[in-house]
């Protein structure tokens, strides 16, 4: 939740409570775990050898060609870097008030929430457009700096948490010009960091990049190892993904920060933290956060059988899942107001789009559709990561073992099952 940023959302952020389910909280619970549960079960009946890494997508050379046509190379860093400056003049510019600037809009819902479905439809068209990678090219080196050995996807990790720290435990998190300072020295950093390493910085240490790279895995469109785009099932390219050093660090920060997002909404949580002085509430919600994600790698720990890197991809689906389950009503309702907003994006009395004077439209989506969505985004989120660990678990264990292999691992998802649901419903 967006601390500060349009108070009359606060409310409306996951909304969807026990009230508004069609069952009982714990029948919910109840009834998603077993579904969880009965997936596993039918899986080692009916599956004992991995099938997505050995399936390949049908290529679409047409659709290749338009993709890596210079046109559309040069029209998407273009725009990548058209909105980056937009983004950062209005937060640096524009009026200080949230409510009345864009920018923490922009980057919070559009970008952030917005990587998913960006993700899931286009597959790593971030890479192209990011313009990072496009204003670090423009300094042309003869060579490179090698990246030192064993960073692997830390410096994202640590980008991410940085990112997520600002969202969920800084109170002005979503002051315009605290979005400004952020994002400068983000881009700054990046930008200096893809002159010194060149262009496999961005692959390892642009948070963004390698979020929405990860994402893109459950992509139905992906590249073959003859760089042709194709189509292909999600899960297949997701079983793909590299099992690079970070990657659990960069997933279990994910599910841990949103699973504290949740929790923070808690009446019980709000009523003890709602009158801490700012060096109190930054303390406990640091410290608050940084347990939700301890306790959620540590489960996944457990459940990974000592194999957490080969096992990481399942989380992909969760974190989807989890992710759609708390922004989707902030991301219908808090989204309208980046359009709206943008019309005068300096605050200097613009109507660029007519849309001056024009309110949220909280009606077009009920209470009822919402908390639907949430529960079968977790189902869904967690059913397909007990299909991608099982898938995988195929291939590492031998038959007779195949099935004892992955209790852990199935009570590990259905503990994140329940959990989520429960986040989700609870006040």
């Amino acid at each position: 939740m967006l601390p500060q940023l349009l108070p009359q959302l606060v409310a409306l952020h996951g909304i969807g409570g026990r009230g508004d389910l069609p069952v009982p909280t714990w029948l919910a619970v109840y009834s998603a775990g077993a579904a969880v549960a009965v997936s596993f079960f039918a899986l080692g009946a009916f599956w004992s050898r991995p099938r997505f890494e050995l399936v390949s997508g049908r290529p679409v050379r047409a659709l290749t060609k338009v993709v890596d046509h210079p046109a559309t190379r040069v029209t998407l860093k273009v725009a990548g870097v058209l909105a980056l400056g937009v983004l950062l003049g209005a937060a640096w510019f524009g009026d200080p008030d949230p409510s009345r600037n864009p920018a923490p809009t922009w980057l919070y819902v559009w970008i952030w929430v917005g990587i998913i479905p960006l993700a899931l439809l286009c597959g790593p068209i971030w890479r192209i457009a990011n313009p990072l990678r496009t204003l670090a090219a423009l300094i042309p080196r003869a060579s490179y700096r090698r990246l030192p050995d064993g960073i692997a996807y830390w410096p994202a990790v640590a980008g991410l948490a940085a990112f997520l720290w600002l969202e969920l435990v800084y109170p002005e998190g979503s002051d315009p010009r605290i979005v400004a300072l952020a994002g400068t020295a983000y881009a700054i950093v990046n930008v200096a960091a893809g002159i010194v390493f060149g262009p496999a910085w961005f692959g390892i240490g642009d948070s963004f990049e390698v979020y929405a790279e990860v994402l893109a895995r459950l992509s139905p469109l992906g590249r073959g190892s003859d760089g042709v785009i194709g189509v292909r099932n999600p899960l297949a390219g997701l079983a793909t993904m590299p099992r690079r050093t970070g990657i659990v660090g960069l997933l279990c920060l994910l599910l841990g920060s949103t699973a504290f997002d949740g929790i923070s909404r808690w009446s019980a949580w709000t009523q003890r933290t709602g009158e801490l002085g700012k060096a109190q509430h930054l303390l406990v919600y640091t410290l608050g956060l940084a347990v939700a994600v301890a306790i959620v790698t540590g489960l996944f720990l457990a459940g990974a059988v000592g194999l957490p890197k080969a096992f990481a991809h399942s989380l992909v689906p969760i974190a989807i899942g989890y992710a759609v389950a708390h922004y989707f009503s902030f991301a219908m309702f808090q989204g309208q107001a980046g359009w709206l907003l943008a019309t005068d994006p300096f605050g200097r009395g613009w109507d660029l789009l007519g849309t001056s004077g024009a309110r949220i439209d909280y009606a077009f989506l009920t209470t009822g559709v919402i908390a639907g969505v949430q529960i079968g985004a977790i189902v869904l989120g967690h059913v397909l990561g007990v299909v991608s660990a099982h898938d995988r678990a195929a291939g590492l264990f031998r038959r007779r073992r195949l099935r004892r292999a992955q209790y852990p691992m199935l009570a590990a998802m259905i503990a994140f099952t329940a959990g989520g649901i429960a986040l989700v419903t609870a006040s």
